[in-house]
Parts: structure tokens; C-alpha cells; sequence
């Protein structure tokens, strides 16, 4: 296995203009990180990747390995097209779900006709498409169906499933997975914490990715997909510190009764 590294635009959220993208192409570069593309900036509705962009996408990203994050907005066969053609250009391969392959979440694989023109368009232009996130079983029945397609194992994702377990996860993608988003969660929600929580995804775990993908010969990308910081992740770090590490007296105690109440203004 051979693993590179990319940063996910997700971590420029709330600091993203439309000036801003050589600069965080710059910064990303002189770190040695690689970047994965979101389609859109926080706030726009333009797509990044048609074609009147194409130009500043390729000189910003010039000589750094790019990844894609598909569109999400139910795009048509054209505009997979030619999101798949930007993706050439770029020589990224495109991470994608369920959705927008237009697989409905169900126990079956129905009503994949449009799925198998996006997989097609995709292999025909020698495009990876990597399929992440999503009910376990359905991820491996669409492998299954278009062999062409990889796997982008989502590591926060792995870790909130109640069903499969992350090593089962590991197990069975592991064969095909050639992209990671490199997240980290406390099993509650996806809050797309940095990896290396106290508290988090196990050491075990991390390990036992690690060792089960060594064992295939897949060109793997490793994408840091992490949130900026957000209030509830501000106030639990502060927390963890005064009342964890310095042991300070009357931590506040959680109320019964919340325990589904987030926020979350993305």
C-alpha cells in the first residue's frame, strides 16, 4: 500500500471567499498536503466544478495532488459529465455516496440505471469513483454490481454504525478502498473532529486499519476531513481541559432530557 495525503476545503468553512481559493491551494502546498475539493463554497450555490472554472482550478492546484468531492445537489447525467471531465483534467478521482448516484437507501439494490451511466461515463475516462458512506451492506451490494467502482472508507462514519462494528467496516472494504477521510467523532455524532481524540476512535482501531490496508496494493489517499471549530466543540475542549486535566471542582453535569439537542448552524 501507498498512502498521500490531502486536506478537505471542508476545514475553510466560514473563511472561504471567492478570493481566497490560491491561497489555501498555497498554504495546503507549502504544508505538503494535497487538497479534496468540495463542490461549492459555503454560502454559494455555484458549482466549482463546471467548466468556466476550470481554468483557475487547474493553475491553483498546479503540481498538488487533488481529490474530488462529488456534487450533492442531484445532478444530472450532463453535469456528472462534466464534473467527470473536470476530474481528468485534474487527474483527481471523485468521491461520492449513495445519493448522488441516485441509489435509493433501502435493503435493495433497485433503479440503478443512472447509477450505471455515472459509472460508466466515469471508466471511459479512466476517472476513479470511490463510493463512501452508507448502510454496509448496500455499499457492498453496489460493489458488487459495478466493478469499476472503489471504496472511500469514512472513518467517523465506521465508528457510529450500531450495527457492523469499525472493524468489520475495515474488513470488508479494505480490498477495494483507495480513499480515507481521516475523522474522529465520540460515537454520538459525525462532528468531523480532528483523528486522535481522548476518547475517540480507539488506538486499537486506528492500528487495525492500518494493518488490514497494508496488506492490499492499492494507492490509497488519506483526506483530513475536519469541521472548523464550533461552539459545542470549543466548549467541550475547554471542559475536558479544566475538568479532566486540571481537575478543577463542579463540572457542570449534563440534563437529562437532551440528549439529542445539537448545534450545529452549517
Amino acid at each position: 500500500m501507498r498512502i498521500r495525503y490531502v486536506v478537505s476545503t471542508m476545514v475553510f468553512w466560514g473563511r472561504e471567499h471567492p478570493l481566497s481559493f490560491e491561497q489555501e491551494c498555497q498554504f495546503l502546498k507549502s504544508l505538503g498536503f494535497g487538497i479534496e475539493l468540495w463542490p461549492n463554497i459555503r454560502g454559494r450555490h455555484e458549482c466549482r466544478y463546471e467548466r468556466h472554472n476550470w481554468p483557475r482550478l487547474a493553475a491553483a492546484t498546479d503540481d498538488m495532488l487533488v481529490t474530488m468531492r462529488s456534487r450533492s445537489d442531484r445532478p444530472t447525467i450532463e453535469q456528472w459529465n462534466e464534473q467527470i471531465e473536470c476530474a481528468k483534467l485534474l487527474n483527481a478521482h471523485i468521491i461520492t455516496d449513495l445519493r448522488s448516484l441516485g441509489i435509493p437507501d433501502g435493503q435493495e439494490l433497485n433503479g440503478t440505471g443512472y447509477a450505471a451511466e455515472v459509472v460508466a461515463l466515469a471508466k471511459v475516462n479512466n476517472v476513479k469513483l470511490c463510493l463512501e458512506t452508507g448502510p454496509l451492506p448496500l455499499l457492498k451490494k453496489a460493489g458488487e454490481k459495478f466493478e469499476s467502482l472503489w471504496y472511500c472508507l469514512d472513518i467517523g462514519y465506521a465508528n457510529l454504525d450500531r450495527e457492523f462494528s469499525f472493524k468489520r467496516y475495515v474488513d470488508d472494504l479494505a480490498p477495494r478502498v483507495t480513499h480515507l477521510h481521516l475523522t474522529d467523532n465520540y460515537g454520538q455524532m459525525d462532528d468531523h473532529e480532528p483523528p486522535g481524540l481522548q476518547g475517540g476512535i480507539s488506538r486499537e482501531n486506528w492500528d487495525y486499519l492500518l494493518s488490514v490496508l497494508d496488506k492490499y496494493d492499492n494507492e490509497v489517499v488519506g483526506s483530513l476531513e475536519m469541521c472548523p471549530c464550533m461552539p459545542a466543540v470549543m466548549i467541550r475542549q475547554a471542559t475536558e481541559f479544566l475538568f479532566d486535566e486540571l481537575k478543577w471542582p463542579n463540572r457542570p453535569q449534563k440534563q437529562l432530557g437532551y440528549s439529542d439537542l445539537t448545534y450545529n448552524p452549517l
